[in-house]
């Protein structure tokens, strides 16, 4: 799966890895349901850095659509509020 970090770029990333990321999309869901503007950010920098870690950067010049978008880690909670969906930001 193409996974896109906003103002960062692309990685490819196994679909095994969905369980652990779906994990910390869990938690972020809750934190942004409750308003924890800490946990909020905690949990969004490990989801990024989960992404970043276990994926594979695609190069700068490569246009492969992305079949998920996360947000930047200096997104707002109301920015990523806008991206959610019912199942938070990564599907499933």
């Amino acid at each position: 799966m193409i996974v896109r970090i906003m103002g960062e770029g692309q990685v490819k990333l196994d679909d095994a890895h969905f369980i652990e990321l779906n994990k910390l999309d869990d938690e972020l869901l809750a934190e942004m349901e409750s308003g924890d503007e800490e946990g909020f950010r905690r949990t969004l920098g490990a989801l990024l850095d989960a992404v970043r870690r276990m994926g594979t950067p695609l190069p700068d010049d490569a246009l492969e659509p992305s079949e998920l978008i996360l947000p930047s880690a200096d997104a707002t909670l109301a920015e990523v509020r806008e991206m959610l969906s019912d199942d938070g930001l990564i599907p499933g």
